[in-house]
This record gives C-alpha cells, sequence and structure tokens, in this order.
C-alpha cells in the first residue's frame, strides 16, 4: 500500500510544480503589465518610498517580473529566476507591505510571503517534468549517453 501511494504521489509531483509555476507566472504577470506600461511612474513611486536607485531598481523590478512570468511559464531556468523573484518580493515585503501588516486585504506580507515559499519550493524541487528545463535535461542525459556507448 505504501509503495502505490508513494509512486502515485511521485505522478503528481510534476503536475503541482506545473500548477505552482503558473499560478506564479499568472500573479506576477498583472504587476510585471503595469510597471511596463509606465516605467516612470514607478521609478518616481519607488522614489518616494526610498528605494535605493530608483529608475535601475525599477527596470530591474520589472525585467525580473517580467523575465519570471516567461520563464516560470515555460519551466525554463526555473531555480535560476526564482533567485531573483524571491529578492523582488523581500524587497517589496520591507519597502511596501510589513507595516500593513499580514493580511492581504490590508497589502500585508501575505501574498509575496506565499510567493516566496512557492519559490523556495520550486528551488528546492526544479520545474518538473512538464517543462522545458526537463526537456533540456533529458537532450543532455541522451547525448550522454550517446557518447558514453561510442566511447565503449
Amino acid at each position: 500500500m505504501k509503495n502505490k501511494y508513494n509512486h502515485f504521489l511521485d505522478q503528481t509531483k510534476s503536475f503541482v510544480l506545473l500548477f505552482i509555476r503558473l499560478i506564479l507566472a499568472y500573479g506576477f504577470l498583472n504587476p510585471a503589465m503595469m510597471k511596463l506600461q509606465d516605467i516612470d511612474s514607478i521609478a518616481e513611486w519607488f522614489q518616494s518610498i526610498n528605494i535605493p536607485m530608483p529608475v535601475l531598481s525599477a527596470y530591474l523590478a520589472t525585467s525580473t517580473e517580467v523575465l519570471g512570468v516567461i520563464l516560470l511559464t515555460l519551466g525554463l531556468f526555473t531555480r535560476f529566476i526564482g533567485i531573483p523573484l524571491i529578492i523582488t518580493m523581500i524587497v517589496a515585503i520591507f519597502s511596501v507591505h510589513l507595516e500593513n501588516g499580514f493580511e492581504a486585504g490590508n497589502n500585508g506580507i501575505e501574498i509575496p510571503l506565499y510567493y516566496i515559499v512557492m519559490l523556495l519550493v520550486l528551488l528546492a524541487n526544479g520545474s518538473g517534468k512538464i517543462s522545458v528545463d526537463h526537456l533540456l535535461e533529458m537532450k543532455n542525459l541522451n547525448k550522454i549517453n550517446r557518447e558514453n556507448v561510442d566511447a565503449i
């Protein structure tokens, strides 16, 4: 019974990781698009809340979120993009959300904290089998296997 249960969980892992990636991508989509539409206003807002180098920071946050949407959706370089997205969420927590408490309804830390937790899951587990990362991994394994066979 235990083996069947573990096998079932192993089989669902990639679907869970896909779901996490798509939820995160969707969550970052609207903020990324809003930033893209008016980057100058974002830089001014960053300056008003004392974020250092507000213009550079606005472009970094925007490019990180846009790239995050694309890469998370594809499951490409998922672990790589997770790190700057986590940093972006930490900055958001300390510069905007912390003073509002925990509740999402009060613009608190709840949503960015959940994003960090989901990104940590992806850092620990990768993007799963339903991803471009997995396809690239399989291609590399096949290449290595062919090279090993040719060496024999």
